[in-house]
């Protein structure tokens, strides 16, 4: 059944789910792609099918075995699909289907803590420690330059920690279990006590480095703020005004997934026990649906009616951080800002967008100056999957006409729980 929209495209009104079986090879053929079926689901989009072929080629080519991809068009959600290359009895992903998004967790933590900022319970300039409940290990002695690193310095990634120079406290596990002489698995408090003990490797404010643990920090802030679990307090101060319901904490296990979620693909099954994803709530412990997160980003495309943030806390979160001077600052070049990436084209201009990966994921967020927000979600992490961002990007500059639909009450009326 179809319906019409101004530009003449038919729509259908029920999702479709399309399939495609590939013959099989000779006996003796071993290739995945003999014995896989290709099936897309959600709406169909007759006018932006190049997104489709997009996604197929890129999937297929690299055997990833479950994808999504949701777009945006000026606040309208023209787009939603999920996308199987697997066996014929394997399950079917939706449009809706749940996906770990690693650190595309981040730009959401940010805009809690700007929540708070703005409701008066948190200031920018408020140093961390002081926030914290968390000493050093016993017999030893905090840095003095922790004392200096502000809420500001973790949203920026300027807090003074080089895990490149270092170590990734969030995949540190054994390391500081061995130090406690505590079994696995080690909480958020053990890593902060433990990092609370260890050198900066900068003073902070002064240098770029992607932090992690800066965010697992920024989680802890605002449960000691609000008396709530952070998850909590993002669905309710975050995703609940924006009509998202389902997203959730991811857990480690397999027998512990959440209804609706994908399954992971990784070398060794790394994907799951590999890493405690419990812990790594605010920095990327978040599971969504593709839907779900291009709403989160387009809330901001529209900075005087955003239900979320207000005009200026959301310019202060796509703001230069301090070690670049505006008069300094060439148009179009890239800089972190608070959760974001950012390349600023001046008046009101700019690409903002975040990646995530973990063993068994990555995930794509990005906010177009053209007024296109797209979000794409995968199963699987190979060496180039990174390129989905420019071929998306090609994608949507071959578009002539957007639809005039919006899906977003199909879309997240389902809840993924």
């Amino acid at each position: 059944m179809y319906r019409s929209t101004k530009h003449g495209w038919a729509v259908p009104v029920l999702r479709i789910t399309l399939l495609l079986v590939v013959g099989f090879a000779p006996v003796g053929c071993s290739s995945p792609a003999s014995r896989w079926v290709w099936r897309q689901t959600g709406p169909d989009v007759p006018a932006l099918s190049a997104f489709d072929e997009t996604m197929k080629e890129f999937i297929v080519s690299r055997e990833v075995s479950a994808g999504a991809l949701a777009i945006t068009y000026r606040g309208r959600l023209v787009f939603a699909r999920g996308y199987t290359w697997a066996k014929a009895d394997s399950p079917t992903i939706e449009p809706t289907s749940l996906f770990r998004i690693a650190s595309l967790s981040k730009p959401i933590t940010s805009a809690a803590v700007l929540r708070l900022v703005e409701d008066k319970r948190l200031k920018l300039d408020d140093r961390v420690l002081d926030a914290l409940p968390f000493g050093p290990p016993e017999g030893q002695s905090i840095d003095p330059n922790l004392q200096k690193v502000t809420i500001l310095h973790l949203l920026q990634h300027l807090g003074g920690w080089d895990r490149d120079k270092t170590f990734d406290p969030m995949f540190a596990d054994k390391k500081i279990s061995k130090a406690f002489r505590s079994p696995l698995p080690i909480a958020q408090a053990d890593i902060i006590t433990f990092m609370n003990g260890q050198p900066l490797q900068y003073e902070p404010g002064t240098k770029y480095a992607y932090s992690n643990y800066g965010y697992c920090l920024l989680g802890r802030v605002i449960e000691q703020k609000t008396s709530m679990r952070y998850e909590d307090y993002v669905q309710n101060a975050i995703l609940s005004r924006l009509g998202i319901h389902g997203m959730q904490i991811g857990r480690s296990k397999l027998e512990d997934r959440a209804a609706a979620e994908a399954r992971y693909d990784s070398d060794r099954q790394r994907a799951y026990g590999g890493f405690n994803l419990e812990n790594m709530d605010s920095h990327g412990g978040w599971l969504a649906s593709a839907p779900q997160l291009v709403r989160f980003a387009s809330a901001f495309d529209d900075p005087c009616n955003c239900p979320i943030l207000s005009a200026a806390s959301i310019e202060a979160m796509f703001a230069l951080p301090q070690t670049i001077a505006r008069g300094q600052y060439k148009a179009g070049e890239p800089y972190c800002a608070c959760g974001w990436n950012v390349r600023d084209y001046g008046n009101g201009r700019r690409n903002t967008w975040h990646t995530g990966s973990l063993p068994g994921t990555y995930s794509f967020m990005a906010r177009w100056a053209n007024g296109v927000d797209c979000v794409a979600l995968f199963n699987r992490r190979t060496p180039d999957i990174a390129k989905i961002d420019g071929l998306l990007r090609k994608t949507v500059e071959s578009v002539a006409n957007w639809p005039d639909d919006d899906l977003f009450a199909e879309m997240l009326e389902t809840r993924g729980e």
